[in-house]
């Protein structure tokens, strides 16, 4: 069996191979475990390790790799100079801020687009910077794996499927109900529910004022955002 680049399963807590057999790495290698990018990187470039993974649900995720523990040590140990130096705190601390800039400036144009989607008449102002405020803090977090995090679709899809997102969440009972589990129903749900939300902002566009009760307005109220 070659020990190149071979892709592994973990079942039951045990390596398998395609065809389901349990395998045992080659004497002299360990399991790299996954969390530092950087030294896996580096082991990978040797050119022999195994890939690990495991299946959860529709999601499979890495355990790691195994490789030689020479090389890891080694590469490890090199890694651990290199991030001891000087030059590479500077480094670091260069990319926070570059990044921390980035980050500024995507909140910004985030909040801008979610607001030129609300469109709220003039009167409504301090509710439509509220309500974008909330759905902003909610939807660009980085690592929060929301819409509003996604680099596949427009700034402004992301800004109006996050709005769509937020009041279905803060003003529906989406969260409490039972859905069936056939194919299609929670899609169904969902498109129901952010047909009632775009009705809803329609009502704010047009100047209209709020139904006693409005949902939106109770949202923002109980929301760090609206709180008084």
């Amino acid at each position: 069996m070659s020990e190149l680049n071979l892709s592994l399963k973990l079942v039951g807590g045990k390596p398998v191979d395609a065809e389901g057999n349990i395998i045992s790495p080659p004497e002299g290698w360990t399991l790299l475990a996954p969390g530092d990018a950087g030294l896996t990187r580096r082991v990978k470039k040797h050119g022999r390790f195994w890939l690990l993974q495991e299946k959860k649900g529709r999601r499979t995720f890495s355990q790691g790799i195994f490789a030689p523990a020479a090389v890891i040590e080694l590469e490890k140990s090199k890694l651990d100079e290199e991030r001891n130096s000087d030059h590479y705190k500077k480094r670091l601390v260069a990319q926070q801020n570059r990044r921390s800039r980035q980050q500024e400036e995507y909140v910004e144009e985030f909040k801008g687009a979610v607001l030129s989607f609300l469109n709220f008449d003039v009167k409504f102002r301090d509710v439509a910077e509220k309500l974008a405020e909330a759905v902003t803090n909610h939807a660009t977090p980085v690592g929060s794996g929301t819409v509003g995090r996604t680099s596949c679709i427009p700034v402004n899809r992301r800004a109006s499927s996050a709005v769509v997102a937020w009041l279905r969440h803060q003003t529906t009972p989406y969260d409490r109900m039972s859905i069936a589990r056939v194919k299609g129903q929670r899609r169904i749900v969902r498109k129901m529910f952010a047909e009632k939300s775009l009705d809803l902002l329609a009502g704010y566009r047009r100047g209209e004022e709020p139904v006693q009760g409005c949902p939106l307005l109770k949202a923002l109220k109980l929301s760090s955002i609206g709180g008084e």
